[in-house]
């Protein structure tokens, strides 16, 4: 048996047919305690694109359950904002009607102390008043669902190969920049559907071992036995793991982040303790956070039990 500490999900849109787009705060604090019984210390619900006034209901939402939390479950550490403020081009799916323009009176419409992260395309902040204005609250920002290669205003990249500027050897790209700028950290979904297990190598290879955070960007259909479900104001469909919408067009995955844990050290695509430090420790100290919880892992990479400290 091995003892590793929490993990951290900073980039989950749901779980256990529960969509923290649409959840009120007794389904949302259900959750954070089934995450917690698959490993989870703590989590960033994760806004997509909406309304204005859809996002500040959603946001009104998770900090209240974030003042019902007991200590036994997944602690709420903060909201991910993951748009509205992206590149139509690379929307994916986003419902492009509600994507907005980065405008600073904008983003005070829904400006909360909450959120602590932001997936936004730096390309589109031409003046770069907006980013500036983020990061004086010292929110981290995110490069994502983006065609822009600049990360000299971020902290991070989004989902890393997914929904961004594709690798290139003839020209600049997202993923170039990511993968060339030590700096940077970077999101991975570590699913081996969203990015193929080779890639994943080559990531692990090139980039540096505290800047990899190994993210679920779980949708509600994870640990569901939902075959669909109405998510982003439209059906997204699980085909044999694989979630998509009616157009084919990948939407996030349905493993939780102990699953990924599971696959890449099953498959051994790297080292039990390497997997643990990009699913729990990098995380814990990028966020400044205390680690909570005791995890022990079965030889198979299964989760026995939990213990909270």
């Amino acid at each position: 048996m091995i003892i590793s500490d929490a993990l951290v999900e900073q980039h989950i849109h749901g779980a256990f047919g529960i969509d923290f787009m649409n959840c009120a705060e007794d389904e949302l604090l259900y959750t954070a305690e089934k995450l917690a019984q698959n490993g989870v210390g703590y989590f960033f619900p994760t806004i997509m694109t909406d309304s204005i006034e859809k996002i500040k209901e959603r946001i009104s939402v998770v900090k209240k359950a974030k003042q019902l939390q007991k200590y036994n479950s997944a602690q709420i550490a903060g909201i991910h904002l993951e748009g509205p403020f992206i590149n139509p081009q690379k929307a994916g799916i986003h419902p492009k009607n509600y994507i907005c323009s980065l405008d600073e009176q904008i983003y005070k419409q829904i400006d909360d102390e909450i959120i602590k992260i932001i997936t936004l395309a730096p390309e589109l902040d031409l003046s770069g008043n907006f980013i500036n204005y983020l990061r004086n609250k010292n929110i981290k920002i995110s490069l994502g669902h983006s065609l822009g290669n600049d990360l000299s205003q971020v902290n991070q990249v989004t989902h890393l190969y997914n929904a961004m500027g594709a690798f290139s050897h003839r020209g600049e790209s997202s993923c170039v920049s990511a993968l060339a700028n030590d700096n940077i950290y970077t999101e991975l979904i570590a699913d081996s559907l969203h990015v193929n297990d080779d890639v994943l190598k080559i990531t692990f290879k090139t980039k540096p071992s505290d800047k990899i955070l190994i993210i679920s960007d779980a949708l509600p259909l994870a640990h569901s036995d939902k075959a669909k479900l109405q998510f982003a104001c439209q059906v997204i469909y699980n085909k044999d793991g694989k979630l998509v919408n009616s157009d084919g067009i990948f939407a996030g995955s349905s493993m939780l982040l102990c699953d990924m844990v599971k696959n890449l050290a099953e498959k051994q695509l790297l080292k039990f303790e390497d997997v643990i430090k990009y699913t729990s420790s990098n995380q814990l100290k990028y966020h400044n956070l205390k680690n909570n919880l005791k995890v022990y892992w079965n030889d198979d990479y299964t989760i026995q039990k939990v213990e909270f400290v």
